[in-house]
């Protein structure tokens, strides 16, 4: 009798192990906030406008798309310094020179084969972004006189190697996240697309900024509708354009011949 007594208590406390296990299990995993959202949507739109003005740039369909895009991609650069000179502090751009300036350091290390691999790793996702960001400033400028026929055809060459070179720099960049997740087994795009990373503590970001957010999503929406309202809706061409607007002309030639 004893023993069934026992047993049925060692049942009871196994049960209740287990029930408390699957509720530790079932519970949230505490997250806390390192991006803001003014941040995301303007590397959303950065990377939108990039991948769309490349991807449209042999096509004279879609010209008004590219030009656009270039234009925006412009623009957000400014953003993006402003954003980096008055922002808060994890956006500055004084933080991403602060990594910069471990470059010497790192270079030492390697040199006595005493480098820090962690050093490494923020040091290429450092120059990567840095890359990106200076070649926007050349590849828009060249698109710009281009586009407005400032210069000859060589001009042309100079827009489409600046071009390729922010491509790589894009590559490397993506890459680096892609291989960096692998190694650390943890994804280093959540932040850029919740904004929050697993762990304890609190948000290291006090304010989203989700007002500016909404005002540079809607200066660019604005902008890409002004862009198709003003833009030409009849052919470059004389002869495309005079048979459109005369068509029964047209009609009438071809049956007196």
């Amino acid at each position: 009798m004893l023993g069934k007594v026992h047993e049925h208590q060692e049942l009871e406390m196994m049960s209740n192990t287990s029930s408390l296990g699957h509720v530790q299990t079932d519970a949230p995993t505490p997250t806390r906030r390192t991006v803001d959202v003014f941040t995301r949507v303007l590397h959303a739109l950065l990377a939108l406008s990039f991948v769309g003005a490349y991807i449209t740039a042999e096509s004279e369909i879609f010209r008004l798309v590219h030009v656009s895009l270039g234009y925006t991609l412009g623009g957000l650069l400014l953003v993006r310094v402003v954003w980096g000179l008055l922002g808060p502090r994890h956006a500055r751009l004084s933080a991403m020179w602060g990594k910069l300036r471990g470059l010497g350091a790192w270079w030492n290390g390697v040199r006595t084969g005493q480098a820090s691999w962690r050093q490494t790793q923020n040091l290429y996702m450092a120059l990567s972004v840095v890359l990106v960001l200076l070649t926007i400033a050349p590849v828009v400028l060249s698109g710009y006189v281009t586009y407005q026929e400032f210069t000859g055809e060589w001009m042309e060459e100079v827009h489409e190697f600046f071009g390729n070179v922010m491509l790589l720099a894009v590559l490397a960049h993506v890459s680096g996240v892609i291989g960096l997740s692998l190694l650390r087994r943890r994804n280093l795009a959540t932040p850029m697309l919740t904004g929050r990373v697993e762990g304890a503590g609190p948000d290291l970001i006090k304010s989203n900024h989700s007002i500016l957010a909404l005002l540079l999503l809607a200066a660019v929406l604005s902008f890409w509708g002004w862009q198709w309202q003003t833009s030409p809706q009849t052919p470059s061409d004389p002869g495309v354009s005079a048979l459109l607007a005369a068509p029964g002309k047209a009609q009438s030639e071809d049956h007196d011949d």
